[in-house]
This record gives structure tokens, sequence and C-alpha cells, in this order.
């Protein structure tokens, strides 16, 4: 199973984020689990501090700072 974490403080982009990454592993029907990380500390003790959203992928950061197109999330996932 993919582990897949959002984190961010609940912005506007950061909760489009978490929804296109959970409508891509519905539509890829992906064994995936989707965490949004919205704990502060976790988020500044992870370095996202002022570069969220931030995706990471099992335990690899793949985007911070901006909100990534269906496609480049789909080949994220693709590369399990």
């Amino acid at each position: 199973m993919t582990r897949v974490e959002v984190l961010g403080p609940g912005c506007r982009r950061c909760t489009e984020l978490d929804a296109k990454v959970r409508a891509v592993v519905a539509d890829m029907a992906a064994d995936a689990d989707v965490r949004y990380v919205t704990d502060p500390v976790e988020i500044v003790t992870r370095g996202f501090f002022m570069r969220t959203p931030g995706l990471v992928v099992d335990g690899v950061v793949v985007s911070s700072g901006r909100v990534p197109s269906p496609r480049e999330i789909a080949g994220w996932l693709q590369r399990e």
C-alpha cells in the first residue's frame, strides 16, 4: 500500500491538493492510504514551514509550495 500525505494548515490550496490526490487515487483505484496532516508542529518539523502545501509519497517529498496537476500526482503514484 502506498502512503500519501498532504501537509498543510487547511488553506484553500492545501484542501485543493487533498481533494485532487483523493480523486486521482479513486480514479486509479490505487491501493493508497491518504492522510491530510494539519498539525503545525508536524508540518514544521518535516520542513514545510512556509512551503505548503506539501505532498509526500512513501516518505519522499514529491511536491512543495504548489498544487500539482492530476497527471503529475498519478505519475508519482504509479512509480510503485
